[in-house]
């Protein structure tokens, strides 16, 4: 069962084989210690410092997201011009390596910051899972799909419309829909799709021209959507992180309504449970490159990072600083200790699941799907252990917003 304290986005999927788990009220109380005359010695402005410092993570990751969406960008742009194996294979390249980095900004999410508020962008940035027959054409349906309808345009506003349009399988845009379109369907169990580089060269495959129309215009929403994400985190400017560094013990909510929600109800529930349940290729986050065992630990060790204050930069540099972890341990150091050793133990085992994904949650893979439980158990264990320590803090109820 999900932990209801860290429940799923709603709606994220189309479907899920798990019991429901109903929203409760959840409110930020104010701790005993805020009433009184002075808070214990260094914990208000370590509270500050550790909200301060949490900003200067998320504004890194975005800064480092973007710059190798960017790289992605080049890649693409020189398929388009001169499709090949050899600039197909580049292009997969770019986008894996993108998504490892971008995957580690999904503990910033699930607290209504600007990726995920009511109009923020996480919707075309990484919705999930799609219908492929609403992109382009699929097995035994050769002209499905908006790139073989010539009636639609594809530009950004025509594509950002079509996004979740008549359902949350319609995906247009974002990650997802860029990797089916380098990828293709995945139809084989030993590998990821095998889409070949005559889909872009006009001659070889129908509508090739609107093929490469559609992944530049994909890949130049990515950008924008990434772009104004990080310039809501810029520091000096009147944007949504002046106020969270301003907000105290509710921005230290928000910190750990995320890192709790992504641990047990998206990583743990919506990513590793359902697909254990249901057994199916298509309830793999990657499922097009195959790539899903790269987003469980890209997650993982995202939250890691939150917890720790610390985030290893894409050109190897290191910023650290005051984490959750030094702040839960001033009011119970044994609990930090705890959620620090679980969260370590998290990371490692999302890093022994063996590749590709969809492998170890067939019935048949009995090691594989234990595995997959024991890093859902160790994700749901550490979420628990969060909102005890929230409760610490005086935080007796947790959610979104």
């Amino acid at each position: 069962m999900r932990d209801p304290k860290f429940a799923p986005r709603p709606g994220l999927r189309r479907r899920s084989l798990l019991a429901p788990i109903a929203p409760i009220a959840l409110l930020g109380l104010t701790p005993a210690w805020a009433k009184q005359a002075a808070a214990p010695v260094g914990l208000q402005a370590l509270l500050t410092d550790v909200v301060k410092h949490h900003a200067e993570l998320v504004q890194a990751s975005y800064a480092d997201s973007l710059a190798l969406a960017q790289a992605l960008s080049q890649r693409i742009e020189a398929l388009v011009s001169a499709p090949s194996a050899s600039t197909l294979a580049a292009a997969r390249e770019a986008w894996t390596r993108a998504r490892q980095t971008y995957g580690q900004t999904e503990a910033y999410r699930f607290y209504g910051g600007p990726i995920d508020a009511e109009d923020g962008p996480e919707a075309r940035i990484n919705a999930w899972p799609l219908d492929e027959a609403y992109i382009d054409s699929v097995a035994e349906r050769p002209g499905s799909g908006f790139i073989n309808n010539p009636a639609i345009s594809l530009d950004k506003a025509s594509l950002a419309a079509m996004n979740e349009r008549h359902g949350e399988e319609n995906i247009a845009t974002g990650w997802h829909a860029i990797e089916f379109l380098l990828w293709g369907q995945d139809e084989r169990d030993d590998g990821p799709g095998q889409r070949p580089p005559e889909d872009f060269i006009d001659g070889k495959a129908p509508n090739a021209a609107r093929r490469r129309q559609a992944l530049t215009v994909m890949m130049a929403l990515l950008l924008d959507d990434l772009n104004s994400v990080l310039a809501a985190w810029a520091p000096g400017a009147n944007n949504y992180r002046a106020a969270f560094e301003r907000g105290g013990l509710e921005s230290v909510r928000k910190i750990i309504v995320g890192v709790g929600t992504l641990s047990r109800g998206e990583l743990a529930g919506e990513r590793i449970e359902v697909a254990l349940a249901s057994r199916q290729q298509e309830d793999e986050h990657s499922c097009f490159s195959d790539t899903t065992h790269h987003d469980v630990v890209a997650n993982a060790l995202g939250l890691l990072n939150v917890w720790q204050g610390r985030y290893q930069r894409v050109d190897g540099s290191v910023l650290q600083g005051p984490g959750l972890l030094h702040l839960v341990e001033r009011v119970d150091a044994k609990l930090a200790q705890r959620i620090d050793r679980q969260m370590q133990q998290s990371l490692r085992l999302a890093q022994a699941i063996p590749a590709p994904f969809d492998q170890q949650i067939r019935a048949s893979n009995k090691a594989g799907r234990a595995r997959l439980k024991a890093l859902a158990d160790s994700l749901s264990a550490q979420a628990r252990d969060l909102a005890r320590a929230a409760q610490g803090l005086g935080l007796q109820h947790l959610q979104k917003g």
